[in-house]
């Protein structure tokens, strides 16, 4: 299963949450957020599901930023295809 995450580029003001869409196979599975200073994040499934801390800290679920693309980690994914099961 091929993962895509997509930072949301709706305005948010300076101390909102970050937000972002997870793709499986082109096909949207869940929103990701996380705080401004990435201490608290969570994820809510389009199924309606909702998980606070699915892996670890925020840094442990979202590779790149800044130059480099953002990427889902390999602890993510591992996460994503267990809730797909």
């Amino acid at each position: 299963m091929g993962y895509t995450i997509v930072q949301d580029d709706s305005k948010r003001e300076s101390f909102a949450e970050y937000k972002y869409r997870i793709y499986r196979d082109g096909k949207l599975i869940a929103n990701y957020w996380h705080d401004y200073r990435g201490d608290e994040h969570g994820i809510d499934f389009v199924n309606g599901s909702k998980d606070s801390w699915p892996v670890g800290r925020m840094i442990d679920f979202i590779d790149g930023g800044g130059p480099q693309p953002l990427v889902l980690s390999q602890r993510a994914m591992a996460y994503l295809d267990g809730k797909a099961a």
